[in-house]
C-alpha cells in the first residue's frame, strides 16, 4: 500500500532527523503521518500506523476506541521517505499490504505538523470534536475496498 502526503508552506517545518528504520513510540510529538484502518465487520477494532520522516514507525491494534492497545506485528518494515523543497514537502510511505487489516476498511489519514517554536497543527480528512482526535471513528471517512481477483 502506497501513501503520499503533501505539505505546502514548509518554510518553518520541523523535520525529524534521520534515525534509520525501526519501531518507536511517541512519533506524534513532532512531524509525523498517520493511517488508521477499521475493518467494516462491526467489531469496532482498528489499527494505527505512525510514520515519521526519520524513518521510524509504529503499528498498533486497538480492541475499541482507544482501548486494548497492542503492538501490531510487522515482519517487514514500512519504507518512508521525505523530500523537501522551497515551498512543498512530499512524504511517501509504502506499507506491506499483507500485514495490514483485511479490506473492506474505513480509513483515516492524518498528520501532525510541527513548525519552529514548537507550533503544532493537526490535520485529518475530518475532525468531529473541538480538539483533534484521530482515533474518533467518525474521522475514518476514507474507504479501502476489497480488490477483485484478476
Amino acid at each position: 500500500m502506497r501513501l503520499r502526503w503533501r505539505i505546502d508552506g514548509v518554510g518553518k517545518l520541523v523535520v525529524p532527523s534521520f534515525a534509520g528504520k525501526g519501531r518507536a513510540d511517541n512519533l506524534w510529538k513532532t512531524t509525523c503521518f498517520e493511517l488508521f484502518m477499521m475493518p467494516r465487520d462491526g467489531s469496532g477494532r482498528y489499527s494505527e500506523f505512525n510514520l515519521s520522516p526519520s524513518e521510524r514507525w509504529a503499528a498498533y491494534d486497538f480492541a475499541g476506541y482507544r482501548e486494548g492497545m497492542a503492538e501490531r506485528p510487522f515482519a517487514r518494515e514500512p519504507d518512508c521517505s521525505m523530500r523537501t523543497g522551497l515551498a512543498t514537502a512530499i512524504f511517501d510511505a509504502s506499507l506491506p499490504r499483507v500485514q495490514m487489516p483485511e479490506a473492506p476498511c474505513s480509513i483515516g489519514l492524518s498528520a501532525v505538523i510541527e513548525e519552529e517554536g514548537g507550533v503544532k497543527s493537526f490535520w485529518a480528512i475530518s475532525h468531529h470534536k473541538e480538539a483533534p482526535d484521530f482515533h474518533d471513528p467518525a474521522c475514518f471517512e476514507g474507504s479501502l475496498a476489497r480488490t477483485r481477483a484478476a
